[in-house]
């Protein structure tokens, strides 16, 4: 069992650059000149979602942390902070960012991290990214720095905007600052792995989500499956006696977490895809698909599979069990030409009010989440 509370390290020296006027001419012409922008931070997440033609627009140079209050739990940030810069200043204060953002690069920055709205392995324990955004500064169609939200969790006052922002992808305006509620980090964790094939797994799972347990992590991968315990000393001690099992380097998560395992490298000529389904869902029957090709994270909920499977079976297999797919590699040969599922015609009418109420001449990363978008 690893104690988490142990001297803090030296504060980072993080470069800070504040280039919001910048980024706010660039998209006054792009808007004049009626012009498609390509939006990036570091660039690390060009894979996720459709590709995008257009001038490209970089926020990496807009960084820094523009206010922090340990005390408060809360932090403000240029959106091209790298995350690794953000997390290591929250670390010094024994801190962190709840929903555990994917680094798919050195260069990965928070701005990215929210557009993309993608989270890690703490996911159903902690929320989602959007569930920490308590407010944005965002660049509108026409050049304008807007305030969006605020500080405060509670914050009730207009529409949310803030948080419509996370997963958007940078279709309805560009990020230049995002508030965080933070969290402490737990005093200790431990991980470790229980032997087991996955059916006998996702009886464990169902069994252990019915008890006040400290499980932060959960994924069946390789024949075992994995489990990340935190919080007070005692508790995670207690579990992790109940629970016994071999011990699991801590390093499996951040693996997991940034793509970084074995079973992410080479898919070769199949595709790599999400499937998000309800919870305590059992095995899904894929054709053709072998049990190596298939890692189970988010306690089940979130399945990452390989397959050359074609993607309207594969989404009409994960609909009739309650979910919905997402192809990690649309852009590779073998990949999905729509990385996402289509949206049914009324939610798809909704998503192209707001896109034309917000980016009327589709200049925002056009076609990014749908064609149409």
């Amino acid at each position: 069992m690893t104690n988490t509370n142990q001297p803090l390290p030296q504060a980072p020296a993080m470069t800070e650059q504040d280039n919001a006027e910048t980024l706010c001419e660039q998209v006054r012409q792009a808007y004049r000149e009626r012009s498609p922008l390509r939006i990036v931070g570091g660039d690390t997440r060009a894979f996720y979602g459709r590709a995008v033609e257009g001038r490209t627009l970089s926020t990496s140079e807009h960084r820094g942390i523009v206010h922090y209050d340990p005390v408060e739990l809360v932090i403000s940030v240029r959106a091209g902070t790298r995350l690794s810069d953000l997390e290591a200043a929250l670390a010094h204060h024994n801190q962190m960012l709840p929903f555990e953002p994917p680094r798919f690069g050195e260069a990965s920055t928070i701005g990215g991290a929210v557009a993309t709205g993608l989270s890690g392995p703490r996911r159903p324990w902690a929320g989602a990214a959007r569930d920490f955004v308590l407010g944005t500064r965002v660049i509108t169609q026409e050049g304008k720095l807007l305030r969006f939200g605020g500080e405060v969790m509670k914050n009730v006052a207009g529409y949310d905007l803030s948080r419509l922002m996370a997963g958007a992808q940078g279709t309805l305006g560009i990020l230049s600052e995002i508030s965080f509620k933070v969290l402490p980090r737990p005093n200790a964790t431990h991980s470790l792995r229980l032997t087991m094939p996955i059916d006998e797994a996702l009886k464990k799972l169902a069994e252990l989500g019915r008890k006040p347990l400290p499980i932060t992590a959960a994924a069946w991968h390789d024949g075992g499956l994995h489990l990340r315990l935190e919080g007070g000393q005692s508790s995670v001690k207690a579990t992790h006696e109940r629970l016994g099992g071999d011990h699991l380097e801590a390093s499996f998560w951040q693996e997991l977490r940034d793509h970084s395992l074995s079973f992410f490298q080479g898919t070769g000529d199949k595709a790599l895809w999400r499937l998000s389904l309800p919870p305590n869902s059992g095995i899904l029957a894929l054709p053709g698909i072998q049990e190596n090709e298939v890692l189970y994270d988010w306690a089940g909920s979130q399945r990452w599979v390989k397959t050359s499977l074609d993607a309207e079976t594969l989404r009409r297999l994960c609909q009739e069990a309650g979910g919905h797919a997402t192809c990690y590699t649309a852009h590779q040969d073998g990949g999905a030409s729509e990385p996402f599922t289509p949206l049914n015609p009324v939610v798809a009418k909704y998503h192209r009010n707001l896109k034309r109420e917000l980016d009327t001449y589709a200049i925002f990363n056009p076609g990014r989440l749908y064609a149409e978008l």
